[in-house]
């Protein structure tokens, strides 16, 4: 079965979460995947001044974070979570296993929890706003860590699916979520393999590839994507007056790959491309375009120049 783009954003909207207790299970994953990633890049750090940072560690680095970045951005999100485009079963089991490799969680509780947040945003049941939490700089300092990261150890026990029965029904997009570990696994030893090939059999290399190109690679895109998710409704402007204080924050513009343009993602979150201006970069919307071209992705929308060159000028 293809992935088309149908009616999956209207899905998102439905019923606020009823209450229920921490999910026990979710909390002790969040401890791992937050905890490792973050030892991880205090190894490597420690690696590097010790035995050096090579530039097969630097490509590396590189390399797996430029195919895990869009893996999340242009797979997880703007494919999965709100079908801007069209894809075959090769691709779209490529997108599936680029976002599996951030391990950032298994595709159907990402797009879940976006596709919640989308339908809450920044009001209660938004399961990572930066809101306040209480009164004064303690409150807002509580909110920001809430909306950074915190949320991953507070996940509310709940029926997941009923916010993706497209994928659901979609046998692909179930076997890719059902490999989940698989991928991420797969994500740490292939730059320590890669670092030991390219070095010639330096069992060092492999080590250090295994630290920048696999656990540093992880907390470094975790703190990105995160930082969309708190920055990006505190900090920056906001050319569309969106329900939410969704905002653009142009500094992470690279290193999210186009996804820190928040809040014309916000406004228009059907869109396969978020740049919406001549100077704003989006590197996941020209590689989707890109693919477009060959014929390897279809059906992909992208943003009205008029309507937003009439924006411009009102402004």
């Amino acid at each position: 079965m293809t992935t088309a783009h149908t009616g999956a954003d209207e899905a998102a909207a439905a019923a606020a979460p009823e209450p229920a207790d921490i999910d026990t299970a979710a909390r002790r994953l969040a401890y791992l995947t937050v905890g490792l990633p973050t030892l991880g890049f205090a190894a490597a750090v420690v690696w590097a001044v010790t035995y050096g940072f090579s530039w097969i560690d630097a490509t590396l680095l590189l390399f797996f974070y430029v195919v895990t970045s869009l893996g999340v951005e242009g797979g997880f999100h703007r494919f999965f979570s709100h079908k801007s485009f069209s894809a075959g079963p090769v691709v779209t089991s490529l997108w599936g296993i680029a976002g599996s490799m951030a391990a950032q969680g298994p595709v159907l509780f990402w797009v879940a929890t976006h596709r919640q947040h989308h339908a809450f945003t920044d009001k209660d049941g938004d399961p990572h706003s930066p809101r306040p939490l209480g009164t004064g700089f303690k409150g807002k300092v509580r909110g920001f860590w809430h909306g950074h990261v915190g949320w991953l150890f507070v996940v509310q026990r709940q029926n997941w699916s009923k916010r993706v029965p497209d994928l659901v029904r979609d046998r692909l997009v179930m076997r890719l979520n059902q490999y989940y570990f698989l991928w991420v696994l797969g994500g740490l030893l292939l730059p320590a393999l890669l670092g030991l090939a390219l070095s010639g059999g330096d069992p060092k290399a492999a080590t250090s590839g295994f630290l920048w190109g696999g656990l540093a690679r992880i907390f470094l895109l975790d703190h990105v994507t995160w930082g969309v998710n708190s920055v990006g409704h505190l900090i920056g402007n906001r050319p569309y007056r969106t329900r939410d204080n969704s905002r653009n924050f142009a500094p992470l513009a690279a290193f999210s790959v186009g996804g820190s343009w928040h809040n014309n993602h916000h406004a228009r979150p059907a869109l396969a491309h978020n740049r919406h201006g001549l100077w704003q970069i989006d590197p996941t919307g020209a590689f989707i375009r890109a693919l477009d071209r060959v014929g390897l992705v279809s059906d992909a929308r992208y943003p009205d120049r008029e309507r937003i060159k009439e924006k411009g000028a009102r402004r």
